[in-house]
């Protein structure tokens, strides 16, 4: 699929020959995605485990650097039905959470897919309030595995930071030995702030594999993304439209009118461009095929509106701010 695109000038409202150019983009669009087959286009890197002694990366596995996120979906088959329809359309990770009470849903649809297993990357979490001691992080662990049944979990996170400072280092050990018995093929963390990643230094065998946080133009966290680099981990964008709440912000909707592309193909774009594997939800069909094509964007010309939209919004919460 190829975006025809111009070379921004100053963001003007209005402009008769943007609004031209809008719509040409847009038909073009259209003509190439109704033309084409729709396959994986996901890119696809590795992950691995720094050793806290030795720097070594261990237990590397590839995950696809785009996805489909399932916060809030559950009851009457929602999670399930989107989920399908997915995997149908080329998605190959898919982003749960203990906390959303749709795990078992996942796996269904995981399970009845014609797709492989092996091709399919599943995403679950400790919820923050199981994070309370060793046993109770390997219980959770195996009942998660179990709603999922879709054998190993791909990747496993602590879904915050412990509230209780001096768990931590026993919830991580439960995390480790998890991977260690092959419950789950990685590790990762969620929502840690860079004084967290640096704690686990004091306590850790291996590091992270990954750190999900909110990333979106909005919420660039450059130094975020460097402390989550610097750790051998990888950043995982949630939220890349914040939540629906900047959809309608007027910058990038001018980006997207001179893309030729919707505001959240934009937004969701950027997100993968700044390396971040990302995660957007949505159960509407229309919705996951949109942000689906958001791939073959080329959004080189216009990287510097994006610089200038961030502004540290924090559109849920944000426990990287905690202690």
């Amino acid at each position: 699929m190829y975006w025809h695109q111009v070379t921004p000038g100053p963001l003007v409202s209005h402009s008769h020959t943007l609004e031209e150019i809008r719509r040409f983009n847009m038909a073009v669009a259209m003509f190439d995605y109704m033309s084409q087959p729709h396959s994986t286009m996901s890119g696809t890197i590795k992950i691995g485990h720094k050793d806290a002694k030795t720097g070594e990366m261990t237990s590397q596995v590839d995950i696809p650097m785009f996805g489909l996120g399932v916060y809030l979906m559950k009851g009457h088959g929602e999670c399930k039905k989107a989920v399908s329809h997915a995997i149908e359309y080329g998605y190959r990770l898919i982003d749960t959470a203990m906390a959303y009470g749709n795990e078992s849903e996942v796996g269904e649809a995981v399970r009845e897919s014609e797709v492989t297993r092996d091709d399919i990357f599943v995403v679950t979490k400790l919820r923050r309030p199981h994070a309370t001691s060793y046993d109770e992080v390997i219980r959770r662990c195996q009942e998660s595995h179990d709603n999922l049944g879709i054998g190993a979990i791909d990747l496993y996170l602590v879904h915050a930071p412990p509230e209780d400072l001096e768990v931590r280092p026993q919830v991580w050990k439960a995390m480790e030995d998890c991977l260690e018995t092959g419950l789950v093929r990685s590790i990762g963390v969620s929502n840690y702030g860079h004084h967290h990643l640096q704690e686990m230094k004091s306590y850790a065998r291996i590091m992270p594999a990954v750190n999900q946080i909110e990333i979106n133009p909005w919420l660039q966290r450059p130094d975020l993304i460097s402390a989550t680099k610097e750790i051998g981990a990888v950043p995982m964008a949630y939220s890349p439209l914040a939540r629906g709440h900047k959809v309608n912000d007027q910058d990038l909707v001018e980006v997207a009118k001179i893309l030729g592309c919707t505001p959240a193909q934009a937004a969701i774009k950027w997100c993968i461009d700044s390396g971040s594997i990302t995660i957007p939800k949505s159960s509407n069909s229309d919705r996951i095929e949109e942000n689906f094509h958001s791939q073959e964007l080329d959004i080189s010309s216009v990287l510097e509106y994006f610089q200038s939209m961030n502004e540290n919004y924090i559109s849920g919460w944000d426990p990287t701010v905690e202690p």
